[in-house]
């Protein structure tokens, strides 16, 4: 059996304790060992609900408990950096949840803490570790489609909610860093490439300031990535790679169940009625699950975090240069510099 990692968790938010917690607790590597909050009472609660053997009343205290190994981040997006920083300044390693950080500039203030501190520091964009998307990139990778020339996605819910953090600018709400973040990362990880240069369409929300659809266009050496992302639609995501000679699509790209088997469509191309298109099936598995023992799993063994700071600083980067564009009107590159030489922990 390996030596499982102890995880401490900050904060009691959903995604933490509904998805990310019971899956990390199924892992082969990861232990979920304390859990907590600014509240002590919902720390305790959280802690009894899902079997977690201690409770803090405040981060700090989770931070100094030298049995913690690693610290899982789902705090509102205003929140990751600080307190990224606060636990590799202890010593711990850290899987933030995505967007890593509001800026580029903040994101890359994690660099020079993680190497001084010797830890990994990683963003949790869980679709990279996702067998679906590794057997995607594998069979585009193949020359299955021929050369990969574009990329289509689509990625929407429905929330006005004022009060969800989702909403609020000044937290790093909207759509684009909510979940248009996923087309970019994804994009990048498919193509293997950093996009040339972007250009994006928002539509802004007129009470609550957030962006609510956004449409962007990002130009890679190889080809070009198309996706429209929305806080205000039908739910609804798809994401669809297009080569030269057939077609890979992936059905529920993002929000991929963990209770039945994922679906690929592969299509040769032959019409267009679907005579060519064949389906994969990818077994059940839960993509939180393989995230965090992925992650543990470099903790024991060594290598780097499976999504990067540095990664995560050009994802950025995009995410930033779609803002530009869509206030001066042009085209606008990506604005990614002094980070080449950094190597992950």
């Amino acid at each position: 059996m390996p030596n499982k990692v102890r995880w401490g968790v900050l904060g009691v938010a959903h995604i933490a304790t509904g998805k990310v917690i019971p899956a990390m607790q199924k892992g082969a590597w990861t232990e979920v060992a304390a859990i907590a909050s600014r509240h002590r009472q919902k720390a305790e609660d959280a802690a009894r609900a899902l079997g977690i053997a201690k409770a803090y009343g405040s981060y700090e205290d989770l931070l100094a408990d030298p049995e913690i190994e690693a610290v899982y981040n789902p705090l509102p997006n205003h929140l990751h950096v600080p307190w990224t920083l606060k636990a590799a300044e202890a010593g711990k390693h850290v899987l933030c949840e995505k967007p890593l950080s509001l800026t580029v500039e903040e994101a890359k203030s994690l660099l020079a803490a993680r190497d001084r501190a010797k830890v990994k520091v990683g963003e949790a964009f869980m679709v990279r570790t996702h067998p679906q998307w590794l057997r995607a990139r594998e069979l585009i990778r193949s020359g299955r489609i021929g050369r990969l020339r574009s990329i289509l996605g689509f990625f929407s819910y429905f929330n006005r909610d004022a009060a969800n953090i989702r909403n609020v600018p000044e937290y790093g709400g909207g759509a684009l860093m909510d979940i248009g973040c996923y087309p970019i990362t994804t994009s990048r990880f498919m193509f293997d490439e950093e996009p040339l240069r972007v250009v994006g369409l928002i539509e802004k929300d007129p009470e609550l300031g957030i962006d609510r659809l956004s449409s962007v266009i990002l130009e890679f050496p190889s080809g070009q990535s198309v996706f429209t992302c929305s806080t205000q639609l039908v739910p609804y995501q798809r994401m669809q790679f297009l080569g030269t000679q057939g077609r890979v699509e992936i059905e529920i790209p993002f929000n991929a169940p963990n209770d039945r088997p994922c679906r690929l469509f592969v299509d040769d191309g032959r019409d267009v009625f679907g005579g060519g298109v064949s389906a994969e099936n990818v077994p059940a598995c839960d993509q939180y699950t393989i995230q965090a023992d992925v992650f543990s799993k470099a903790v024991r063994e060594g290598g780097g975090a499976p999504v990067s700071i540095e990664d995560a600083i050009r994802n950025m980067a995009v995410i930033e240069a779609v803002f530009r564009s869509a206030e001066s009107g042009r085209w606008e590159q990506p604005r990614v510099t002094d980070i080449s030489s950094q190597q992950s922990a």
